[in-house]
């Protein structure tokens, strides 16, 4: 059994955390469907063209595939079946592992005896190993921290993937949000050469139907939006400020990373304001983005960075983008019985290390993304807009099991340099208020760009 550590929530696919969806909405991917081939196409409505044609789908002609086809079930791979013995050896060190480093002694005012005995007595009554991965999560979703989780082997293959920005899957290439009290997804951003991308699907849309079926925010329905290749999908988009309208993908292969979005902010004075969206800290592709996108701006006369959307990540993400703008002891982790620091070395890129800073955040922005806006807040590097986040900053030791399975559990907390501020209490509280739903705004009519705008002086 091997321990990792990481900062803050990993940002999975809805697939590989679908049973702690009930307690946090990271920015998920639209999940991958179950492998099909041979698969019959249904015609479609000839009033629809297709948005973009990929090349290898140039001499099929566009039809659709039922849901039943497309996505029976919810399955990464097969699962290898372990004893029942093996099952209660990894209980039994999971468990053990809970006891000691848990970061809260009085388990979250959980009885933790309780839930440890009656749901080892459900595994001594017998369970599948399918059942077994899904009710030892719902377990650690029972301490109440609506953080630590733990995966399958296949989930824990599928997000050390993600981690390394390995997306590979057909379907359109949507990086969403879901919207559980609307039932729908937001889209957070398209991967570069997708049918999403091509179709001219922007971040702000809403998608609130897939092939005339209303959305709702479950795995089954997500994965609709994934099947074989060259086959087509309706997706029903909500621009904002627009009527509704339908647009007619196809599937096909997507590779790649997560993107940033950057840009030049238009002032009024001429001033020269820097912006980068950044959806994750769960990418390790995404600090060479930062780092090039800082190197192309040149020197600025401020800088917006957009965490609103950005449920945390690692640390071998945060580090190098932290070290751009900050320098020196910033903080510390502590445990139960002790305390580490958190030491940066900076580095300069153009003027990155002077530059006034605003971040943008939300109630959305979790884990590192706020453990990175409070350690730039608090030293006065920089200022914060948007809305109070919650307050999310515990700190996951991840452990491996003989069987590939995974338990990330709380077990750190963080407090800044410069304060005390217990801040899985107060959230990350902005300077200045404005904020509008994502899918009600455009960049152009943005309050929290405003905002930030107003903060920089400009």
């Amino acid at each position: 059994m091997k321990k990792r550590i990481i900062y803050g929530l990993i940002v999975l696919s809805l697939l590989a955390c679908n049973t702690v969806t009930q307690v946090w909405n990271p920015p998920t991917d639209l999940p991958p469907a179950t492998e099909t081939t041979n698969t019959p196409f249904a015609p479609i409505d000839e009033s629809l063209i297709p948005a973009y044609v990929p090349p290898e789908c140039v001499s099929v002609a566009p039809a659709t595939v039922s849901p039943q086809q497309v996505a029976p079930t919810q399955t990464l791979e097969p699962i290898t079946e372990i004893s029942q013995e093996t099952q209660l050896q990894i209980f039994d060190k999971l468990t053990g592992i809970i006891d000691n480093v848990y970061v809260y002694p009085d388990f979250n005012d959980k009885d933790w005896k309780e839930i440890k005995a009656r749901y080892r007595s459900m595994i001594e009554a017998g369970m599948s190993t399918e059942t077994f991965y899904v009710e030892v999560n719902n377990m650690i979703v029972e301490l109440g921290d609506e953080h630590s989780f733990y995966l399958s082997p296949s989930e824990a293959r599928a997000s050390e993937a993600e981690l390394r920005g390995e997306n590979n899957y057909v379907g359109v290439g949507i990086y969403s949000l879901p919207d559980e009290e609307r039932q729908t997804f937001t889209v957070i951003s398209t991967f570069p050469d997708s049918p999403a991308r091509h179709a001219g699907i922007q971040p702000h849309d809403r998608i609130v139907a897939i092939d005339g079926v209303p959305l709702k925010v479950d795995e089954n329905s997500a994965s609709r939006v994934r099947g074989p290749q060259c086959s087509v999908v309706r997706l029903t988009i909500q621009s904002p400020g627009e009527a509704q309208h339908d647009l007619l993908l196809y599937r096909a292969p997507i590779k790649g990373n997560l993107n940033i979005e950057q840009r030049l902010v238009p002032t009024s004075d001429g001033s020269k304001i820097g912006y980068i969206f950044i959806p994750s800290f769960f990418d390790e592709t995404l600090p060479p983005q930062i780092e090039q996108a800082l190197k192309d701006f040149g020197d600025l006369d401020g800088l917006i960075i957009d965490l609103r959307l950005n449920g945390g990540g690692s640390s071998s993400v945060v580090d190098p983008i932290l070290e751009w703008f900050t320098d020196g002891h910033l903080g510390k982790f502590v445990s139960r019985d002790s305390s580490r620091p958190l030491d940066v070395e900076g580095e300069s890129i153009n003027n990155s290390q002077d530059v006034p800073l605003v971040i943008i955040v939300s109630k959305d922005t979790v884990s590192y993304g706020e453990i990175f806006t409070a350690i730039l807040k608090d030293s006065g590097r920089a200022k914060v807009t948007g809305e109070t986040s919650l307050g999310n900053v515990e700190v996951l030791h991840g452990y491996d099991f003989d069987d590939g399975s995974q338990l990330w559990i709380a077990s750190e907390t963080f407090y800044s340099a410069t304060s005390d501020t217990n801040f899985e209490e107060t959230g990350i509280v902005p300077d200045l208020e404005a904020y509008a739903p994502w899918d009600t705004i455009t960049f152009d009519t943005d309050p929290s760009i405003k905002a930030a705008l107003e903060l920089l002086g400009h």
